[in-house]
Order: C-alpha cells, then sequence, then structure tokens
C-alpha cells in the first residue's frame, strides 16, 4: 500500500536520515585497510542507538546485523564479519537504516578503501551521479519510468550495468513499502509520484554485466561476472514542485 505522510510524520522520517546520514559519515572516518566489517558493524550499532533510534535491519528477516557491508564484487545485503578484513584498494559499499520514533530511514554510500583504482573510482563517482540525475526531474506527477529512464541511460553511457533484480522502495513506517522503485525504465510509464511520498531511491551499479546471484548464505548478493559493484541511495521525500533528499 502506498502512504502518503503528514507534516509531522515527514519530520520524524527526516530525522531518521539525519541519524543514518551522520552514522555513514562516521563510519567514513574508519574505514581503513586492516578494519573488519564487523568492527564496521558494531560501530554503526553503537552511534544510532546512541542517538535513541533502532537500527532497523538488525533482526529484519533474520538479518543478523546493523548495516549491510558489500565489498568489492558484492552488490548489497553483504552480512559484517570479523573475518572480513578490509585491504588497500577496496571498495565497501555500506546500506544503513534506522527507525526513528517509529518512522525509518534508509541511505547507502561506496566508499573507498585507502587508494583506488581509477576504474573503481568512476564506478563510484557514476553511481553517485546517476542518482542525481534521476533525482532532478522529480517532483508530483512524474512517473516512475522517467526516473529509472534517467539512471538507466546515464549509467549505461559509462557501459556500465544496471542492476535489475534489486530495486528501490517506498518508505515510512514499513522499511519496505510500495511502489517498487527500478533504477531502470521506460520514459512515460510507471507509477505517477505524488505530493507528499516518500521513496528510497538507490542505483546499483555493475562495472560490467547488470547480472546477479545470491550466495549460499541467503543474503550476500554478488556480480555475474566478479567485477566491483557500486551502491548509492537516499530517502527521498516528492513535492508539488520538486523533491526533498532527507538523507543528505
Amino acid at each position: 500500500m502506498i502512504t502518503i505522510k503528514s507534516s509531522e510524520e515527514i519530520e520524524l522520517m527526516r530525522k531518521a536520515n539525519q541519524i543514518d546520514r551522520d552514522c555513514l559519515l562516521m563510519l567514513q572516518d574508519h574505514i581503513k585497510p586492516g578494519i573488519s566489517t564487523k568492527k564496521l558493524d558494531e560501530l554503526a550499532y553503537d552511534y544510532i542507538v546512541k542517538c535513541n533510534a533502532k537500527p532497523s535491519f538488525l533482526g529484519y528477516s533474520g538479518f543478523p546485523a546493523s548495516i549491510c557491508t558489500s565489498v568489492n564484487e558484492q552488490v548489497v545485503h553483504g552480512i559484517p564479519s570479523k573475518k572480513v578484513i578490509l585491504e588497500e584498494g577496496d571498495i565497501i559499499s555500506i546500506d544503513c537504516g534506522t527507525i526513528y520514533k517509529g518512522w525509518n530511514g534508509d541511505a547507502a554510500r561506496t566508499f573507498a578503501v585507502g587508494k583506488i583504482s581509477a576504474e573503481k573510482q568512476q564506478l563510484i563517482d557514476v553511481t553517485q551521479q546517476s542518482f542525481f540525475e534521476g533525482v532532478k526531474i522529480l517532483k508530483a506527477g512524474v512517473r516512475l519510468g522517467d526516473l529509472g529512464h534517467a539512471i538507466q541511460s546515464y549509467a549505461e553511457s559509462f557501459g556500465y550495468g544496471v542492476v535489475r533484480d534489486l530495486v528501490g522502495h517506498g518508505i515510512g513506517k514499513d522499511m519496505h513499502e510500495d511502489p517498487a522503485v527500478p533504477n531502470y525504465g521506460k520514459p512515460g510509464f510507471g507509477y505517477r509520484l505524488r505530493n507528499n511520498m516518500t521513496i528510497a531511491i538507490e542505483p546499483m551499479i555493475n562495472m560490467g554485466t547488470y547480472k546477479v546471484f545470491q550466495l549460499e548464505d541467503g543474503w550476500t548478493i554478488v556480480t555475474q561476472d566478479d567485477k566491483p559493484s557500486a551502491h548509492y541511495e537516499n530517502t527521498v521525500l516528492i513535492t508539488e514542485e520538486g523533491y526533498e533528499i532527507l538523507s543528505l
């Protein structure tokens, strides 16, 4: 069910997303060669709880951590582990969700670990910019196909693959609400956005093929060709005249 938020509800979501944003900024300072993804998860948990919020991922459908930590060819849903130690040249996507007074925030970033290749840096930059290419067209009345097409066209102009098997989503009292928000699409098609809707827009862009598969852990999604992937996500409020990015 698609929900339209009141001004009071939007303010609570704004707070949840600010916690998300600041948690990711805090984690960025700790992302260095030698740190484990489990340690990053512990730092995130402590930060979110200190802000009087709850990690929305922890226990969600059995997920065992507060953040998703996806390294290199891992697209999303990587499980933090003491055994996964970041190395110079890696890239890591961190997806963070919070619940503040019953309302959800959701955001993701891809970070460099030390010095990375120019190819990996371009992937990170294009993935982020594909998000902004998409949202620049947003306002009430725009169709989701137009949003997806803008993201897809930009990313594919660099020869990258736009993941099809996973998409963005509506967000509010529940972390995942209607509608589904694909990062690909046809102009003029799809659900028409409405004033005071909130959606999580999250391009997942692969250096090679768009095809992915799930590992035996039941969570981690990886690229089919083992090439790197990047992820960039924000929660966005749709308005009559445009949009507001709640997690920036």
